[in-house]
């Protein structure tokens, strides 16, 4: 299938699959989508396996500018043939959080360039490509088992200064960094607990939020038992 016509092709499927009622509930969790058909992800997964990988249509896809599309890039482009200057093109585009979090975690943390991009975008003040950094961080923190400790640890004060976003997408994203990074294993785990509870100190109330939110999640229960099982085996 050329990518021209294909791209044609997988709109229209998008187009008859895509309903006004989901459409509009897109705003109710935040998602900005001017251009959408209205598909859910498990529809966009479907189609996606249908369509394999295919970098060039991936390429295409996310040319049109339609919401689902671009969903679909996450699943169709191929993680080896993504160069750093396309990452870059991409995650300047980004608009909502859902675009920006499925290519996280679906394609971008599976690339050679991950984690330089969670060091270059973190520095961005572009409120989608920095949540991406922290996005991508997460996604990398429960994706990539062959990941050593130390460039996690290299991350967290990327986190601490990201923790001085008070935008809400951001922040969020920030937690989200810090606790999958304390999830992976019982080192890290009291490293991520360190950063929580210095943040959660802050006089600040933007950091205090993102330390006590991970702290939350960090000091159940539930995560010290998995870890220390990790640790047994």
């Amino acid at each position: 299938m050329k990518a021209a016509p294909g791209v044609q092709a997988v709109l229209d499927t998008l187009k008859r699959q895509g309903s006004r009622r989901y459409r509009d509930g897109l705003a109710r969790y935040g998602i900005e989508a001017p251009q959408a058909f209205g598909v859910s992800m498990a529809k966009i997964q479907l189609l996606a396996k249908r369509l394999g990988r295919n970098h060039a249509l991936a390429a295409a896809l996310w040319d049109t500018g339609w919401y689902e599309a671009r969903l679909l890039v996450a699943f169709v482009a191929e993680p080896e043939r993504l160069t750093s200057s396309q990452m870059d093109r991409w995650c300047r585009d980004f608009d909502n959080w859902a675009v920006c979090d499925t290519l996280c975690f679906h394609l971008f943390d599976r690339t050679p360039h991950a984690f330089g991009k969670v060091a270059q975008w973190s520095k961005r003040r572009d409120e989608f490509v920095r949540r991406a950094a922290f996005a991508l961080l997460a996604s990398l923190a429960g994706h990539d088992k062959s990941a050593r400790d130390d460039a996690f640890l290299k991350c967290l004060p990327l986190i601490e200064r990201g923790a001085e976003d008070e935008r809400n997408f951001v922040k969020k994203s920030v937690s989200w960094a810090l606790r999958g990074i304390g999830h992976r294993n019982l080192p890290l785990h009291a490293a991520a607990l360190a950063v929580a509870q210095r943040l959660a100190a802050s006089a600040s109330a933007t950091p205090r939020w993102v330390g006590k939110d991970a702290l939350r999640d960090l000091t159940r229960p539930a995560v010290a038992r998995r870890l220390a099982a990790r640790a047994a085996r």
